[in-house]
């Protein structure tokens, strides 16, 4: 990934709401990288979905159709280990 690949995509994980910028960009730092491309897709999945529907989906209030996008949320809520 080019560098301005990867500050397009930090880009989009700018929220508006800071828990959640912070959850999505320490993804990005920690775990984006060393993930297969399944999960990279899956994460860039996530970040076209909106604010509220993340949400929804962080605190369990709906649920992913989508395995590999049902496997980042479980990561992003375990600190990044592996679901």
């Amino acid at each position: 990934m080019t560098d301005t690949e990867l500050a397009k995509l930090r880009w989009r994980c700018r929220r508006g709401m800071r828990e959640l910028d912070m959850l999505l960009l320490d993804y990005l730092d920690r775990h984006y990288g060393a993930a297969d491309a399944t999960e990279q897709g899956a994460f860039e999945k996530l970040l076209t979905v909106p604010d509220p529907e993340i949400l929804a989906l962080l605190t369990g209030q709906s649920k992913a159709d989508d395995e590999a996008l049902r496997n980042v949320i479980e990561r992003l809520l375990s600190g990044g280990k592996p679901a």
